[in-house]
């Protein structure tokens, strides 16, 4: 049974210092020919950082983390590779090697760091986890259940106190090797 296809991240070519105006003629594009249900968002990561000015003072300024690159959300058929494809000034997709083959998508751990930079995406906030129970699906304590005592959220971490030998022992797991009971 083939599988329905879904939303995925893609990393677009673009000549550099124009990754903006690629951005804004795509979603003209996408609008005009009416491929909303295909491409669903268009980003450049982008910085602010601080510039000291010859006289001393301080200049924020905005720079591209990825010059040259475009991120897309998008399905990829036909038509919407056609569409991204042929918008002025964008090279190819990164991870396709030409020749009319269709892209490679980004996994989900390579664009998740760069959702949370720009602020698509935020961190999962565990911190109403304290005190409760949860089991450990994954990982050397799979199977053990335990009470939450500490959340490291920037590590994505939690600490479990699980019983062993009569004793509460803290245990450190990550955020995806449990559930809540």
């Amino acid at each position: 049974m083939a599988q329905a296809p879904r939303k995925r991240w893609y990393v677009i070519q673009t000549y550099s210092g124009y990754e903006n105006a690629v951005k804004e003629d795509l979603a003209r594009r996408v609008d005009s020919m009416g491929m909303q249900d295909f491409i669903y968002q268009i980003i450049v990561p982008e910085e602010k950082y601080i510039e000291k000015t010859k006289d001393g003072k301080d200049k924020e300024k905005i720079r591209q983390i990825y010059p040259g690159y475009v991120f897309v959300e998008m399905i990829v058929t036909d038509d919407s590779w056609f569409v991204v494809r042929n918008t002025p000034r964008v090279t190819g997709f990164l991870g396709s090697s030409g020749g009319g083959t269709k892209p490679v998508p980004l996994l989900e751990e390579e664009i998740k760091p760069i959702l949370l930079k720009v602020g698509i995406m935020s961190k999962p906030n565990y911190d109403y986890l304290i005190g409760k129970q949860v089991q450990i699906i994954s990982g050397a304590f799979e199977g053990q259940s335990g009470v939450v005592s500490a959340v490291d959220n920037d590590q994505e971490k939690l600490i479990v106190d699980i019983d062993f030998f009569g004793r509460a022992t803290p245990t450190e797991i990550d955020f995806n090797q449990f559930k809540e009971i």
